[in-house]
């Protein structure tokens, strides 16, 4: 663990440990959003981070062997500014103010100043600039690599249009079926459901169930409740008598 000295560059080792801090899917600890000076931030408050770096999971070990030992690693992130003690607005809970005492309480809320690996978000620029750069520059482009784009987007085009039209198909199948029958008849039920791409042209025709047909059944259950109460009576009924 690295002494807590003056604020420089934070040793490897506490950062290793804001990063595990940090990432929901490794220490568990959820973040909420808030803002600072101006500045949306997530935000934690010291119970839970305390619970998340001592509780065991998994039959894995915790993070720190001790609470004391957590309290300690939280001090250091506080000491290198990785995270910094706050307060909640009392009509405005995301609102954030900073707290001038700076020191590790369970009942107090920390925002995140460290922002995690950047390496992610340097190769996104890069990818996008890359992207545009490629667009601009198409005219140079060599002609294998024009006509071949070209294809492309006409297959693009091309599947886009099938799909257009065998929507448009289906639509007027549907409608057909439905006049001349009591039933409509769908061309792949399943394009437009929220399935993979196979199953989406899977089966390939079925009739639509009608909307009133659990309603026989209902009527049936029903009616088969109101014979069983009518005999019921009658059967008592009968007893009174005998009884009389």
């Amino acid at each position: 663990m690295a002494d807590a000295g003056a604020i420089g560059s934070p040793p490897k080792e506490l950062l290793g440990f804001a990063s595990y801090l940090h990432s929901p899917s490794k220490s568990g600890l959820r973040a909420r959003e808030g803002v600072l000076n101006g500045r949306r931030v997530q935000y934690f408050k010291g119970k839970s981070a305390l619970n998340a770096l001592t509780k065991e999971e998994g039959g894995k070990k915790p993070r720190c062997a001790s609470r004391e030992e957590a309290v300690e690693w939280i001090q250091e992130l506080l000491d290198f500014q990785l995270i910094v003690r706050c307060d909640r607005d009392a009509q405005a809970a995301s609102m954030l103010r900073i707290n001038p005492m700076q020191n590790v309480d369970e009942d107090t809320y920390y925002a995140w100043l460290y922002e995690g690996s950047q390496i992610m978000v340097i190769l996104g620029g890069i990818g996008v600039v890359a992207v545009v750069l490629a667009g601009v520059m198409f005219p140079l482009w060599p002609s294998v690599l024009r006509n071949g784009t070209w294809y492309l987007s006409m297959v693009a085009l091309g599947l886009l249009g099938l799909l257009f039209a065998i929507a448009i198909v289906r639509l007027i199948v549907y409608i057909i079926t439905v006049i001349a029958c009591p039933q409509g008849l769908w061309i792949f039920p399943n394009l437009f459901e929220d399935v993979g791409f196979f199953e989406s042209f899977v089966p390939l025709h079925a009739w639509e169930a009608p909307k009133n047909a659990n309603k026989p059944a209902a009527q049936s259950s029903a009616a088969g409740s109101a014979d069983a109460d009518a005999e019921a009576s009658a059967d008592a009924g009968t007893e009174h008598s005998k009884d009389e």
